[in-house]
């Protein structure tokens, strides 16, 4: 049926095929930008990953050191145990979402609750790392707490003896600009190296130290000065995530299978 272009049965297909092509436009965008935007957050993951298990990715390429290098783990806290199946895409993994999903989290009483997070999640993702004869090297753990202002999200890792820190990144913060810069200087970061998390009875007895740790304190890292609060809610994110209500099961079961 011929029709006049400036006939209205003609502007209405022009305007509908003009609504639906743009709206094709707008779907395709959408999708090229959340995959972009998934890519971003994974390729973050993985650096953030391998700088905590203290892998020197400068002259090479990250994302092919974490595939060839890095396991990823989704792990149920409670149990201990490494959640399995082909379905479970852990690199996407959402940690915030299900720390404050009820469907995924649990709610802490305030005596359980030191790092001041109210709710934390049912499972969490942690990684292994392994050497280039494919020997475990470390183990890296995701902790966050309540600072003075702000959450503070980081990475510590372990080596083999789940107990030594290898070292630790902290990525995320809303601390006060240059009181916080602490969190990401090396200069702090790299006395973590060589202090344990635990003490001779298994109790988390990792601190930071107001005034400056002790000659000889394998526990203690210094506090900065002009930062004592955000110290503090390090100390405490540290205390929580390594204790009974974070990750003790899942490190007692793998030193048992790392054992065997």
């Amino acid at each position: 049926m011929a029709f006049k272009k400036d006939s209205f049965l003609g502007t209405m297909i022009f305007t509908v095929t003009l609504c639906l092509l743009c709206s094709f436009m707008i779907t395709g965008t959408a999708e090229l930008l959340k995959e972009r935007k998934l890519v971003k957050k994974r390729d973050e993951l993985k650096r953030n990953v391998l700088i905590a298990a203290d892998v020197d990715i400068a002259d090479k390429g990250f994302r092919a050191i974490f595939d060839k290098d890095v396991k990823p783990l989704l792990v149920t806290l409670n149990s201990g145990d490494v959640v399995t199946g082909s379905e479970i895409n852990v690199l996407d993994f959402d940690d915030k979402m299900a720390a404050i999903n009820p469907e995924t989290s649990v709610k802490l009483e305030k005596k359980q609750d030191k790092a001041k997070i109210k709710t934390r999640a049912n499972q969490v993702r942690v990684f292994k790392v392994f050497d280039d004869n494919n020997q475990l090297e470390a183990v890296v753990l995701p902790i966050y707490g309540k600072g003075l202002w702000s959450m503070v999200y980081g990475y510590v890792a372990l080596q083999p003896d789940f107990n030594t820190i290898e070292n630790v990144v902290f990525y995320e913060h809303g601390e006060t600009p240059g009181i916080g810069d602490f969190l990401n200087d090396p200069e702090w970061t790299d006395k973590w190296h060589g202090k344990q998390l635990f003490n001779e009875k298994g109790k988390v007895s990792f601190k930071v130290v107001k005034g400056g740790a002790k000659a000889g304190d394998v526990h203690g890292v210094d506090a900065v000065s002009g930062a004592t609060m955000t110290g503090r809610g390090v100390q405490r994110a540290v205390q929580f995530w390594f204790g009974a209500d974070g990750f003790e099961t899942f490190l007692n079961k793998l030193k048992a299978s790392e054992a065997k």
